[in-house]
């Protein structure tokens, strides 16, 4: 069996970074796990992609020969993509019950509403491999509720665009400090209490609600407010997983998340044991 992570997001949200990082932990687990960039303007990386997009089209090569813009150029990169398959195929011909960690663009309409990366995961599942969306949202956005829970509902439409199992994570949680509301100048994301963040992990409309009453100069916006905290009530399907990089435990948690919703290793067969002879069961009270 094999298995594919998309590993989705917002421009900043720490994509590359959670990339990194979990091919770091797989290998101290004495794992295996791929990089695959998906990405056709990406520059560098921290480990070298075993497949990379670059190798067949590029974002600079389109813009400079088609004089498309960068999202046009972005388009046309994965409807090329789409149309020679055939190259993706003999790229992952050889990976083989290892961990394909896809790190994927950060421009959100790929997700939300294109049909592009779709059709990329309906191909992988006909070629075998179980796959999995990681979706990063930054911790920064909890500093402004409306913008938060546009990440909420930006979330919510890429999991009805892809329909495949789905895993959403508040990254960069290093950067927020859980303390009392007297703290100063701690976490660059700002000071949430426990009960705070809570709220936001698993997304409570209410905030949004609240909100309304507090802010008074856009009273027209308050009947479009209260559609949204009605929508989010009605259809529950966006949670967080806090995601700090500078914990493995924290790590671990995601990984062991993606590792269920995938099934990770229920098909393989229980090793044999190796051969024992009668010596290896004399214990010291034998002697």
């Amino acid at each position: 069996m094999r298995y594919a992570i998309l590993v989705t997001g917002p421009a900043g949200s720490g994509k590359s970074t959670f990339c990194s990082s979990l091919l770091t932990h797989l290998q101290a687990s004495r794992r295996t796990g791929h990089l695959m960039n998906l990405d056709p303007a990406a520059e560098s990386f921290q480990y070298e992609p075993s497949v990379d997009i670059k190798n067949l089209i590029s974002l600079e090569d389109v813009m400079g020969e088609l004089g498309y813009g960068p999202n046009g150029g972005l388009v046309y990169c994965f409807e090329y993509l789409l149309q020679n398959m055939d190259w993706l195929d003999e790229e992952l011909g050889e990976y083989e019950d290892d961990y394909l960690i896809i790190d994927c663009p950060g421009q959100i309409e790929l997700y939300t509403h294109h049909p592009l990366l779709p059709s990329l995961v309906t191909h992988l599942s006909r070629i075998g491999f179980r796959t999995c969306a990681v979706y990063m949202l930054e911790s920064q956005f909890m500093e402004d509720r409306y913008k938060f829970f546009s990440g909420v509902l930006s979330a919510m439409s890429a999991m009805v665009n892809f329909e495949i199992p789905w895993i959403n994570v508040l990254s960069k949680m290093d950067l927020v400090t859980a303390g009392s509301s007297e703290d100063t100048g701690l976490g660059r994301n700002g000071i949430r209490r426990k009960r705070d963040i809570a709220r936001y992990l698993e997304p409570d409309p209410m905030l949004l609600a609240s909100a309304n009453e507090v802010n008074t100069t856009n009273p027209r916006f308050h009947t479009l407010n209260q559609a949204i905290v009605q929508l989010i009530e009605d259809h529950p399907l966006v949670q967080f997983l806090p995601l700090d990089l500078t914990s493995t435990d924290s790590l671990e948690a995601v990984l062991s998340h993606i590792d269920h919703t995938i099934q990770y290793g229920e098909d393989e067969e229980p090793k044999e044991p190796k051969d024992m002879d009668e010596g290896d069961f004399v214990t010291d009270e034998m002697v």
